[in-house]
């Protein structure tokens, strides 16, 4: 309880009109709980603190506060405006001249009543503490959130960009030029342009096939029954085919217990350590093991490929968030969970994330 007040919370000790008037004897443990909670309570004042002790930890928080210090607790029985003593020095010689002490006008507390009082503060304050506590750390997740958010949003901008520029719209171009071809050799070579035909028509096809992955990057869980299993198995499948890399894929429990929005973050996850893998790590396989279970959902993405050395990275944060990771463990962070990188030059790297579920997603198809 020697800790002081933030500065934005601790009052100076300027009389206020119609405030109690306190004085305490005593700046340990008790009088420390006193003066914290006292010094924010705009119907008291603290008028005195009397401590023959030059160590005791609550006579730095009197000092911040500009409360009057004596080391001679008999000043406080003679100063002229005081309403309340509290006696929390533990001393029984002192309770005792204070129990033959009287002054009209004056209350003094000390003893057990003194011990209950300030054990019942000291307690609200590691309450309020701990609430303040929580509070920062939502406040904390929920800033990143809107980062990662707003981050996500121009990085699938970006990357959904590129796939329809690269792929979708070179296709196009391409059977547009194949159509141009066609239109030529029908009047000097039908065969050919049939045959040409031929190609332009598979070329299209593969144009479309291309417009619903995109779309299916889009939108990659069906929002009407928000199913994940499914949603992976034709991603690893579409993602297989594109990058040439062998991609095995396992899980085991039911994903009916998870909620829908850590559903969208796993898949988002998986999505960029796969996307790590092919910028990257120059693998030719990838295994992804999803387990679900009542209390703990874990993934864990492995590849073959030349790792790197993980002490180096930490230290250089541009190149923690170069290689993707840092979004990826953010992104667990924002589901309650958390990320673990294990990798080495030439061993391949793991990414594990483990978010705990408990009783709150058991639910099945979950509430927010």
């Amino acid at each position: 309880m020697n800790k002081p007040l933030p500065q934005q919370r601790a009052r100076r000790n300027t009389p206020i009109s119609g405030a109690t008037k306190v004085a305490i004897i005593g700046a340990g443990r008790g009088g420390t709980a006193l003066m914290e909670i006292f010094a924010t309570d705009p119907l008291v004042q603290i008028v005195g603190v009397a401590e023959c002790d030059p160590k005791a930890p609550g006579l730095g928080l009197a000092k911040q506060l500009n409360i009057p210090i004596m080391r001679d607790y008999r000043q406080l029985l003679a100063m002229e405006r005081v309403d309340l003593i509290i006696d929390v020095s533990g001393d029984g010689e002192v309770w005792q001249f204070l129990q033959d002490f009287h002054r009209m006008g004056v209350t003094i507390i000390g003893g057990a009543s003194a011990k209950f009082m300030w054990e019942l503060i000291e307690a609200r304050i590691r309450a309020t503490a701990e609430i303040e506590k929580t509070l920062n750390k939502y406040q904390s997740l929920y800033r990143l959130y809107v980062k990662e958010t707003g981050a996500a949003v121009t990085e699938e901008r970006t990357r959904i960009a590129c796939e329809i520029h690269d792929g979708f719209v070179q296709s196009l171009a391409g059977v547009n030029f194949k159509l141009d071809l066609c239109q030529q050799l029908i009047r000097k070579n039908s065969r050919a342009g049939l045959a040409t035909l031929k190609e332009t028509k598979a070329q299209l096809k593969l144009a479309i096939q291309e417009a619903r992955q995109v779309i299916f990057n889009l939108r990659p869980l069906h929002y009407d029954k928000m199913e994940l299993i499914p949603a992976l198995t034709n991603y690893f499948k579409s993602y297989q085919t594109q990058t040439h890399i062998a991609t095995k894929f396992s899980v085991t429990g039911d994903e009916q217990i998870l909620f829908p929005r850590t559903k969208i973050f796993l898949f988002r996850i998986i999505q960029e350590a796969l996307s790590n893998v092919e910028k990257h790590a120059k693998a030719d396989r990838v295994s992804i093991k999803l387990d679900i279970d009542m209390d703990l959902l874990r993934v864990t993405i492995s590849d073959n490929g030349i790792g790197f050395d993980l002490e180096t990275v930490l230290r250089d944060p541009e190149k923690w968030d170069h290689f993707g990771i840092k979004g990826i463990l953010e992104r667990a962070r924002l589901v309650g969970g958390e990320g673990h990188v294990q990798s080495k030059p030439g061993k391949g790297t793991k990414i594990i994330v483990e978010v705990p579920l408990g009783h709150k997603e058991e639910r099945g198809n979950g509430e927010n």
